[in-house]
């Protein structure tokens, strides 16, 4: 898996989600379409994980967690950036989602939540925020942000 490969499979996801609102259906919508044990909730997770193993994917660390933005927002993604992240037993830091956010929760551990959601796609809508917790063992998360953007909130831990 190269990372061209990697950017034309995201393309491929994204291309279902441009214009779409990022709410609670459109959660449903790609739990439908792509749930976990899908073929493609299964090239996903197994792109990611040869990108960490590959190292290109995650090739940060901070507090823990390894991360990696991969993918800036482009018109080949349809606005979204793509960033992965490495967690086990934490949480992250505190932080908003202007235009919202499509997580695919892919657990390294059998049982492994993120944010209390199991293996599959949670999305948080425009305005929304959280502080990003894996229980329960290690997942890998990647992250779809529309127009690349995040704001993280001053003075949040990571504790």
């Amino acid at each position: 898996m190269s990372p061209q490969d990697f950017r034309r499979l995201i393309a491929g996801v994204t291309a279902q989600l441009d214009g779409r609102p990022l709410d609670a259906s459109l959660a449903g919508w790609l739990n439908a379409t792509w749930p976990a044990g899908s073929a493609t909730y299964g090239e996903l997770a197994d792109a990611c994980r040869a990108g960490v193993a590959e190292g290109w994917l995650c090739n940060r660390e901070h507090g823990g967690i390894r991360f990696g933005r991969v993918i800036k927002p482009t018109p080949e993604t349809h606005g979204f950036s793509v960033d992965v992240v490495d967690m086990q037993d934490m949480a992250g830091p505190h932080h908003v989602h202007p235009h919202g956010e499509i997580d695919l929760i892919m657990p390294l551990s059998d049982g492994a939540t993120f944010d209390g959601h199991p293996a599959g796609w949670c999305v948080y809508g425009p305005g929304s925020a959280h502080r990003p917790t894996v229980a329960h063992g290690q997942a890998l998360v990647l992250y779809l942000l529309p127009q690349g953007a995040i704001e993280f909130t001053h003075g949040a831990s990571a504790a």
